[in-house]
Parts: C-alpha cells; structure tokens; sequence
C-alpha cells in the first residue's frame, strides 16, 4: 500500500527580476511518497490553477537526472536533502508526515531570476562559447582506436565530463563561484588529444568569461562538490587552475 504524508510548503514566488518577492505557504496533502518532488509540484500547480491561482513556474525538462534544467534550494540545500541527486530525482519519501519544506531558487547573481524558482542560467552557456569546444574536421569518423589515450586519463576525463551544468555548484557556494562547472568542462577537454589545439586560450578565455558574467571567487569551501548531483571532484578545480597558468605564460590573450 502506497504511504502518504501531509506536508506544508513555503515556496518563493516572485513574478520576475525587479520585483520584491517573498515567501508563500501551501498545505499538499496526501502526497504520495512514490512521487518525485517535481511530480509534487505539479500536483501543487494542478490544485492552484483550479483555485484560478498563479502556478509555481519552476525549470524542468527531462526529469530523469540527465538534462540539468531543474533544481533549486530545499530547506536550505540545492538540490534537497539526498546527496547525489537531482531535484527531480528527489523523491518524497525522504521526507516525514507533517513536515514543513521551504523551497527558493538558486540564489545567484550571475543566474537572473525569472519567475518564482526558475532561472536564467545562460551565463553557463556564454562560458562554454568562450572555450569550452574542440577544433574537428568534418567527415567520415575516425576509427576509435586510431587515437590512443590512457586509460586512467579517459576515465578522469568521463567524470568530469558526467557534469550538466544544473548550477547547483554555484548556488551553493558562499561566493556563488562557477569554478567547479569551469574545472570540470576544461578538465574534460585538458586530459584528452582532442583537446590540445585550443589548451593554451581554453581556460584563460573560460575564466575571463565566468568573471564578467558575475560569479565569485572560489576559496575552497567545498559546498560545490558536496552539492553536486553528478558528484564532480574539485581535484578538477586544481587542474583548471594548472592550465590556467599554463596558459597565461608567453599567452597574448590576456
């Protein structure tokens, strides 16, 4: 028999970037513990459009961990309270009867809030059109195997590349830095041959950008790793700052 829990919800509710904002309190009841927590949502909005009542907006697409559209803070933790999860992979069984869930968006400067819980995290995409491509020949694929690489190097490589771009690196550190997301689109490309032609402006050009969108400084607090759904390492971090100073050296890019 499905279990379900009565909960009290405090969702922020903000109609876009300029306006004052604030918190809203819900009753959802008898929500099923089989849900994920957008399926709750959804439930939420269902029940307040039939109320003639302004849905919650809140990003979304896949809602299978994989696209890195969703996420926000739940009871102060991006992502909410499962480690290595995505919002939308959160299900409502991590929480207890009666509870009361407070729910925000990503508190960034560099991500301007939209409405409600959805932001504009396009400030991820102007870092990645700064750097973080290859240079390729179009045409018939080369054999997988023509290319030899380290195996220890591919598997460091796939890790970071495991990386979505969900924001949640940057939402939860103090200083709303972007430099696990960097670290882990640099490192993808710096341990791989692929990535050799445009090593020495790649990171230089990704730093620059992430400072000029607005994002902080990282002083190793480690939130970022700790919240990261896809788990990305900061050993990432140390090597974006190598190729960093690699780069500057004889660069005319600065």
């Amino acid at each position: 028999m499905t279990k379900t829990i009565n909960l009290t919800l405090k969702v922020w509710r903000q109609r876009n970037a300029e306006d004052k904002g604030g918190f809203e309190t819900y009753q959802s009841n008898n929500v099923s513990t089989d849900m994920s927590f957008l399926e709750m949502l959804d439930v939420v909005n269902e029940q307040l459009t039939l109320d003639g009542k302004e849905p919650i907006q809140f990003d979304n697409d896949c809602r299978e961990g994989i696209c890195g559209m969703c996420g926000c803070v739940v009871n102060g933790r991006a992502h909410g309270p499962q480690k290595a999860t995505t919002l939308c992979q959160l299900h409502m069984r991590k929480f207890d009867d009666g509870d009361t869930i407070v729910i925000e968006p990503w508190r960034v400067k560099a991500f301007k809030l939209i409405r409600d819980l959805a932001v504009d995290r396009s400030a991820y995409d102007k870092i990645i059109q700064a750097g973080g491509f290859v240079s390729v020949n179009t045409g018939q694929a080369s054999d997988a195997s023509a290319m030899p690489i380290k195996q220890e190097n591919a598997e460091l490589a796939m890790d970071a590349a495991a990386c979505i771009g969900c924001g949640a690196c940057a939402a939860a550190c103090p200083n709303a830095s972007a430099m696990l997301f960097v670290s882990a689109k640099v490192s993808q490309l710096a341990l791989l041959p692929q990535g050799k032609p445009e090593a020495a402006i790649r990171a230089i050009k990704m730093v620059r950008t992430m400072d000029l969108c607005g994002f902080g400084n990282c002083t190793n607090e480690r939130e970022c790793e700790n919240a990261c759904p896809k788990e990305i390492k900061i050993t990432n971090i140390a090597r974006l700052n190598r190729e960093y100073i690699k780069a500057s050296i004889g660069s005319s890019v600065m």
